[in-house]
């Protein structure tokens, strides 16, 4: 069960206090710390997979815990974005990723019950939404200047349109299944 892929996934949990308690240190450097702790998080986020692609080491322990963490991970950090900026045009791209997140797992849990949870795997495009947002969400929390803050912008309004396109995805593939009448 402890295998490297778990061993990283779980130092992403441990991060998550780590993050929010650097982010709301008082301080003109708090910003720049608590971003590079989410990029941490970010890097392990994509290493436990490919370690575990890479070498085989995949486990059911793995499975269940690797999406919790990205999740927690993108919903407290995105909670202290919005509650930082605290305007429409970041909270309601902010809003569609979470609400996406908990469609999408539902989704595949309630495919995985009726054992049809290839139709929902993992896509190409949920990776590329998930990129784009994880690097967003790194500008919007450091907050170097204008242009860190103006790119994030744009590539969150570019997580917004993936995130959107991958539900919708994922839902069309899994239509026949909801669409069925009991």
């Amino acid at each position: 069960m402890w295998n490297i892929p778990n061993l990283l996934t779980s130092f992403r949990i441990v991060l998550i206090p780590v993050f929010l308690i650097i982010y709301y240190i008082p301080g003109p450097e708090s910003h720049f710390w608590a971003a590079f702790v989410f990029a941490i998080a970010g890097i392990t986020d994509a290493l436990d997979g490919w370690v575990a692609r890479k070498f085989n080491q995949f486990t059911k322990f793995g499975a269940f815990l690797d999406p919790v963490a990205d999740k927690v991970m993108v919903t407290a950090s995105l909670i202290v974005v919005v509650e930082n900026y605290a305007v429409w045009w970041i909270s309601i791209p902010a809003l569609a990723i979470v609400s996406r997140e908990l469609v999408v797992s539902a989704l595949r849990e309630w495919m995985a019950q009726i054992g049809r949870q290839e139709q929902v795997k993992v896509s190409n495009l949920g990776k590329l939404k998930t990129i784009a947002q994880m690097v967003a969400i790194g500008g919007l929390i450091w907050e170097a200047n204008s242009f860190i803050i103006g790119t994030a912008t744009l590539l969150l309004y570019i997580a917004f349109v993936l995130t959107l396109w991958s539900m919708w995805e994922y839902l069309r593939a899994a239509w026949s299944d909801l669409s069925q009448v009991d």
